[in-house]
């Protein structure tokens, strides 16, 4: 009998989140934009980069992340239990749910509804809803895995599930906070406490978030675009352990030279450092999956997308724990690098993860085989690819210019340079970011025409010109 899989959701949620990715990487670009040209700020207290910062942070994670999360998760999980959904209903209330949050985010945040806490900047009522959906989005999934046919547990579920479990734990935590009035609260937690807290949810937000599930994803697609099985099926069960059992005691190392206890920081520096090995030993594993098949890597640039996302993971894996070392934080920390390491990340690991999904993943849930054009897959990769470079290489020269600066003292103990040196050091490297951030966002828009075309086709239609002058090429 055939299994009556839900993939309508699946659907919504995939194309929301690409809505969502150029809407928040869109605005990304007019922050970059306004760090150069201030005057882009409109003389808007809506418009000015206080505002519209948490809303390109939010609109990020919660918006594009997300919903390719739960897209993918919902999917995956019905293929290899080998059952529908749990419940269908409770699929779409998620999903209405989860965009109503998204609403909310968009409203109150440019209005200046904040609790200024980084990634955790959403009122009380909205934190609340975030709980009731993410805990009903868990029961939705473990319940979809209890009702399995199959005895194994894939593995990338086991990533969703980590992201699933912990997110819902530190996001709690993180925001247990006493309201003043409807639109207003302050955390249970002051001082060097507060600083803990925040910053296990912080970093965790990224390692789970950013981090976990976006694995997980990967772990399936990976093998389906390379035709190949995971090349060590244990190596991915040794990668799994190892961030989970690392990850979520790293997060201090945000905090070093702070007034949190040194132990603590110390903990954070070595958690750091010990994650190089998981992450190290994942990332060797996605890319010779994609190795073993050379002839198919050679022209499709969907891998080379998969290709260069876990390349960017390895970087931002190394330069996570780099910045944990005393020395080197000393330098980089508050700096630019560090925007340059965070989009490293999510440029160049989550969004290329992201996108080489989206087309490999989209045309076939609406029975596609190929997309309408190969080339202009080829013309976004170098859009993608040269945007993160230029936007990333910026950032660290920048970053460590001003960390530099920043530490230079005369000999009677004042500052050598001025922040205003700092700035004007840091002035054409904005530019640059800018620049890079227009060529990354112009690739989307090529994707998302590309997508568009290759849907609009029918669906018994032989390939276009273009696609079979592409293929013979």
């Amino acid at each position: 009998m055939d299994i009556q899989y839900n993939y309508k959701v699946v659907k919504y949620f995939m194309v929301t989140s690409v809505i969502w990715g150029l809407i928040a990487m869109t605005i990304g670009v007019i922050l970059a934009g306004q760090l150069y040209w201030p005057a882009l700020n409109l003389n808007s207290e809506y418009f000015q980069f206080g505002r519209l910062r948490p809303l390109h942070t939010n609109g990020v994670i919660f918006g594009f992340v997300v919903n390719i999360l739960m897209g993918t998760s919902l999917y995956i999980v019905q293929r290899t239990c080998k059952v529908p959904l749990f419940n269908h209903s409770l699929s779409w209330f998620v999903y209405y749910g989860w965009q109503l949050v998204l609403i909310l985010a968009v409203i109150t945040l440019p209005l200046g509804f904040t609790t200024s806490k980084e990634y955790a900047e959403l009122e009380w009522p909205i934190d609340i809803l975030i709980a009731v959906i993410w805990v009903l989005y868990a029961i939705l999934f473990f319940g979809t895995i209890a009702k399995r046919t199959v005895s194994h547990i894939f593995v990338a579920n086991w990533f969703y599930g980590a992201f699933i479990i912990v997110i819902a734990m530190i996001f709690i935590v993180n925001n247990l906070e006493l309201p003043v009035t409807f639109w207003k609260s302050y955390s249970i937690y002051s001082g060097a406490e507060d600083a803990i807290v925040q910053w296990w949810w912080g970093h965790n937000a990224v390692g789970f978030l950013l981090t976990a599930g976006i694995i997980g994803m990967n772990y399936y697609f990976i093998p389906k675009i390379s035709e190949r099985p995971i090349y060590s099926y244990r190596l991915s069960v040794i990668h799994f352990w190892g961030l989970v059992g690392f990850y979520t005691w790293a997060g201090t190392h945000h905090l070093i030279y702070s007034s949190v206890p040194d132990w603590l920081q110390n903990l954070g520096i070595v958690m750091s450092l010990i994650l190089w090995l998981p992450s190290w030993g994942g990332a060797f594993n996605s890319i010779m999956t994609l190795l073993n098949n050379k002839p198919k890597l050679k022209h499709d640039y969907i891998m080379w997308f998969f290709f260069s996302a876990i390349v960017y993971y390895a970087l931002a894996t190394f330069e996570g724990p780099l910045l944990a070392i005393r020395w080197f934080n000393m330098i980089a920390h508050n700096t630019d690098w560090i925007i340059g390491h965070v989009h490293s990340a999510a440029l160049g690991w989550v969004g290329m993860s992201a996108i080489a999904v989206f087309y490999y993943f989209i045309p076939r849930l609406w029975g596609h085989q190929q997309l309408w054009s190969n080339r202009l897959v080829k013309w976004h990769f170098w859009f993608a690819h040269i945007g993160i470079l230029i936007y990333a290489v910026a950032l660290w020269i920048a970053g460590i210019g001003q960390g530099y600066m920043w530490l230079q003292q005369e000999p009677n103990g004042s500052l050598t340079y001025s922040f205003v040196d700092a700035m004007n050091f840091s002035s054409p490297w904005m530019l640059a970011r800018f620049i890079g951030g227009v060529s990354f966002v112009l690739g989307l828009l090529l994707m998302i025409y590309n997508l568009y075309r290759t849907l609009k086709q029918p669906l018994a239609a032989v390939s276009s010109t273009e696609e079979v002058n592409d293929h013979a090429k």
